[in-house]
């Protein structure tokens, strides 16, 4: 069986005169070819991390020394894919940052997580408060909860916000647990911020979680000083 091959037909400029009488009276505007873009906008990974952070955080600059120290290893630890492939960030430390309200602990999870992203490793977060965190997680009609927290779970970076301010209970010990106990066992870096002090967390956390977050996090004290109200009143 012979198959023919057609070469490419070009459109005449009475065809092409007739498209545009035909698009004119459907009221169908034409695209001006020629002011296309050859190619397309190069993709900013920094744009798109600030497409996705609240308001208040994107112009949030990491400039404690811990917490820059921690963005070093993170990016040390990243690894490519493969051959030739941005290295993606995986493994890692956590921190766990203690102080008042005000302190500028958010700030700081926010500023490291940009500051991962300059530094050019490609990264996969997500960020909650722990009320945010269990209220979606709590049983409900409509809503797979187990697959929520697998997804929380193995997000390779997670900034928890406020651990120690909702109402412990033992669900909320479970769930923290459960949450915790995976990202220590499979090392995935996590950045915690809490107004409790670290004396406080083991009662209200319980000794398993307390446990873990000793060995996997770095602990940093920050300065006793609500700097929203320090600015407010300046």
């Amino acid at each position: 069986m012979r198959t023919h091959h057609r070469e490419p037909q070009l459109l005449g400029a009475g065809t092409l005169d007739r498209m545009a009488r035909i698009l004119a009276a459907r009221n169908i505007d034409q695209v001006d070819v020629d002011a296309l873009p050859d190619e397309p906008e190069p993709f900013s990974p920094l744009d798109a991390l600030l497409g996705g952070m609240p308001p208040r955080y994107k112009a949030a600059v990491a400039d404690h020394p811990q917490v820059l120290a921690w963005v070093r290893e993170v990016v040390e630890a990243a690894v490519a894919p493969s051959r030739g492939a941005r290295r993606q960030v995986t493994t890692g430390p956590s921190l766990l940052m203690a102080g008042v309200v005000g302190a500028g602990k958010t700030h700081q999870a926010y500023g490291a997580v940009r500051k991962l992203v300059q530094s050019g490793v490609g990264v996969r977060w997500r960020a909650t408060t722990a009320a945010d965190l269990y209220a979606g997680l709590r049983p409900r009609p409509g809503v797979d909860s187990e697959r929520e927290l697998a997804a929380v779970s193995r997000c390779p970076l997670l900034i928890i916000d406020d651990l120690g301010a909702a109402k412990a209970s033992d669900w909320t010990e479970e769930m923290t647990y459960r949450l915790i106990n995976r990202r220590y066992n499979y090392e995935l870096p996590t950045l915690i911020t809490t107004n409790l002090a670290i004396k406080d967390l083991r009662s209200y956390l319980g000794d398993r979680v307390a446990s873990r977050l000793a060995q996997m996090t770095t602990r940093v004290e920050f300065e006793e000083v609500d700097r929203r109200r320090y600015r407010a009143a300046a």
